[in-house]
Formats: C-alpha cells, structure tokens, sequence
C-alpha cells in the first residue's frame, strides 16, 4: 500500500461527530460511514467545527449553501450605505427658483442618510460682503430645519463659505404606560332588617 492510500485509510477511520441537514445529530462515527451516508442522501461533508474533539461534520448541499451566504453578503452590503457628503454650491444672489432647486436637492441628500457640505460662492466684490453668504446659508438651514442640523457653522474659507448640515436623527417617543387609576367602588350601606318584637302569648 502506498503512502498517499494509508493516508487516505487513516483519514476515513478518523471519528466525526455528524450533524444532519436540520440540525439534528447522527452521534459519532467514522469518517467513512459519514461519507457513505452522504452519498446516500446525495449531499456533501462539510467539516464545520475542524478544532472540536472529535471534529463535527455537517450533511448538507455546498453548493446551495454557498450560494445563500452570497446572496445574504449582498443583501448586508446593500444596507449597510456608507455616509457620504454631498454639496450643494449656491451664489449669494441666487434666485428664488434657483434657492428652492438647491434645497430640494439637499433635502433628498439628507433623506438618504448623507451629510450636506453648503458653500457659499463669492464672486469680484462679492467677498467685502461675507454677511450675505451668511444670511443665505441659515435661510437654507430654516428651510431644512425639520430634516436637518447645522453640523458645522457657517465659516468662510477662502472665497467661499462652508456649512455642514447632518440629518436629524428620529427620537423615540416612549409612551406612558401608566393607567389612569380607577376608584374603588363605594360601600353602599346595609340596611338592616326591621326588628320583630316578640308577641306575647295571653295566659
């Protein structure tokens, strides 16, 4: 016999502790009668506990398994969303229309979770006036006041001014559970029973 099939003898008189599809324990056996059994119910051993004493299998379809702990992966990942931030850039003589656009684009920013960077871009003169970029970044603070929180004041940096506004975070409102307490009922009071006089028997 060769070295590689005395090897190969060695691992399938091994002992395993084998685990069914549903969970269920077949107890402990060789690793060749486990092997044998899932040829029987045509499913694969997968060792699942390699350091227990003695190492656990498990009867089940790989490749099946495989395939849901990917998709399980994937599914984490798409709801795990890293946060990002987005800007939304404005002039200090925006108009109206063009302030409303702007809002309603940092208002969806902050529905998915992402932060929003506002600058505030000066133009020529525009700088001697930081005060306008001012007044205009709490105007989009006050229309965002019911989604948003200003992260980061207003600051000017350079030729701009910067805001950083964070979603507001939903508060749970923990409802009273006290009931209102019910007055005992009131002792109606007992009537007594009209006494009888005894009648006394003529002689």
């Amino acid at each position: 016999m060769s070295k590689d099939l005395r090897i190969n003898e060695e691992i399938r008189a091994r002992e395993v502790r084998l685990v069914g599809e549903g969970g269920e324990q077949l107890g402990i056996m060789q690793v060749r009668d486990a092997l044998h059994l899932a040829m029987e119910k045509s499913v694969d051993l997968v060792e699942i506990a390699p350091t227990a004493k003695p190492p656990v299998c498990k009867l089940m379809d790989y490749g099946k398994y495989k395939y849901e702990q990917a998709k399980r992966d994937k599914e984490t990942r798409k709801k795990h969303k890293t946060m990002e931030i987005k800007e939304v850039k404005l002039r200090p003589n925006i108009e109206d229309h063009d302030f409303e656009t702007k809002a309603r684009n940092a208002q969806r920013f902050l529905g998915e979770g992402d932060k929003v960077k506002v600058t505030i871009m000066f133009r020529g003169r525009e700088i001697t006036h930081p005060e306008q970029g001012r007044i205009l970044c709490l105007r989009l603070a006050e229309f965002l006041k019911t989604e948003a929180v200003i992260e980061r004041d207003p600051k000017l940096e350079g030729r701009n001014m910067v805001m950083i506004l964070a979603a507001v975070k939903p508060q749970v409102q923990q409802v009273s559970q006290v009931q209102p307490t019910q007055q005992a009922p009131q002792a109606q009071p007992t009537r007594q029973a009209p006494q009888v006089q005894p009648t006394r028997q003529p002689r």
